[in-house]
């Protein structure tokens, strides 16, 4: 089996990093749902052990989203856009929630996760797309919901290798906080939720045989370096281009990229391809 990348695979990442890196800026999302798929296509066509392709693709996301949500995070942060109090009271229970979805990732067979991961896109990107107006007395919680709401989000987020924008937006939106802040704010909440879940991921594969060389537990290394380099360098552009686009077509944007990535891994989970 050969495990090297070769120069196809190295172009392949490089090209996904900048455009994972790029809707990270633009979205609030860490890249992950984008990664995801490709990933498992390129870790399959490599030769990694069928049982373990999809947590391999999903560990090696949320590593990449660790670098990619900070650049994001740093052109958002310079607009204003984001909402700090927010970020603080979610990250506690984000980073509990993310340590134990990767646990749970570990026990589930790849179909039925990304099955799992296409169920959870598909119902954020409708309650977008349909853009169904929250009451407008509603507000984000106090401090126990908050913990509770970011649990829910890391759990979910380190499950299916996301950065969490795809639960945390709809959430904030369905708050009434404005989607430039949602996204912005988003932004901020992807590096615990990438951080925690890749140490998650990393123990969970830590002792498991027939890992390809370059692998850290789940973590593909070859893959993260490629990826995080173009990803790093695209997420300023996208921030910039989010701040110049209207609320309703930022938000249609990001329910339609949702829907199509969830298509994706349920093509997948039926094929097994």
């Amino acid at each position: 089996m050969n495990f090297g990348l070769g120069w196809q695979g190295i172009a392949e990442l490089l090209i996904l990093g900048s455009c994972t890196g790029f809707l990270a800026g633009l979205l609030g999302v860490g890249g992950g749902m984008l990664m995801v798929p490709f990933l498992t296509l390129l870790l399959s066509n490599k030769g990694v052990p069928p049982e373990y392709v999809v947590k391999m693709a999903i560990a090696t996301a949320l590593a990449t989203i660790c670098f990619t949500s900070i650049a994001s995070l740093r052109a958002h942060h310079r607009r204003g856009a984001v909402l700090w109090p927010v970020v603080r009271s979610l990250a506690p229970g984000i980073v509990l929630g993310s340590v134990v979805g990767a646990q749970l990732a570990k026990a589930l067979p790849s179909p039925v996760l990304a099955v799992f991961f296409a169920v959870f896109v598909s119902f954020s990107a409708m309650q977008m797309l349909l853009d169904r107006k929250p009451k407008p007395t509603r507000q984000l919680p106090q401090a126990a919901g908050m913990f509770g709401a970011g649990a829910v989000m890391g759990m979910l987020a380190s499950m299916v290798g996301a950065g969490g924008a795809f639960i945390s937006v709809p959430f904030m939106s369905w708050c009434n906080v404005k989607v430039h802040n949602a996204v912005a704010t988003s932004a901020a909440l992807g590096f615990p939720i990438a951080l925690a879940g890749t140490v998650g991921y990393i123990i969970a594969g830590w002792s498991l045989q027939g890992m390809p060389p370059g692998a850290l537990g789940f973590l593909y290394l070859p893959a993260l370096v490629t990826l995080s380099a173009a990803s790093v360098l695209m997420a300023p552009l996208g921030a910039r281009t989010a701040h110049r686009l209207q609320r309703r077509h930022l938000q249609r944007g990001f329910a339609v990229l949702l829907l199509a990535l969830a298509a994706t891994m349920i093509y997948k989970a039926a094929t097994g391809a």
